[in-house]
């Protein structure tokens, strides 16, 4: 498989997709799609597709981003040390296309105590209804 050129990207994806899933952009807080869904399913990435997450693992953090306690399928996700803005925080990537997705934390609930902070932009919510 061809491996996407950034005219590619452009192409597929919203100029606000492209700035944050391509370009490390982040959303602004309790402005995405996602924030307060409730809906059931699973959170594919925007980019290729891939499961993400799942709404079962998805809770309100009060941060303005969709927040889940897990990845739902862990080899589909990948992190890295992210020291950009004068902090230091884990970008949580798709390990399959290496889109942004945002950054995950060690302040979350119970079971886990993580909070992965999604962009929506960089999601697209596959609802249980319409899962093949």
């Amino acid at each position: 498989m061809r491996k996407k050129t950034d005219e590619d990207w452009r192409a597929q994806l919203t100029p606000e997709q492209y700035r944050v899933a391509r370009g490390k952009g982040t959303e602004h807080p309790f402005t995405g799609t996602y924030n307060d869904c409730k809906d059931a399913g699973v959170y594919r990435c925007v980019c290729c597709s891939s499961v993400l997450f799942h709404s079962d693992d998805k809770f309100d953090s009060g941060s303005g981003w969709p927040s889940f306690i897990r990845a739902g399928v862990t080899e589909n996700i990948k992190t890295r040390t992210d020291s950009s803005h004068g902090m230091e925080r884990v970008e949580v990537m798709c390990a399959n296309c290496d889109a942004h997705l945002g950054h995950v934390f060690e302040d979350g609930p119970a079971p886990t105590g993580q909070r992965y902070c999604i962009n929506s932009v960089s999601l697209h919510l596959e609802k249980e209804d319409q899962e093949k």
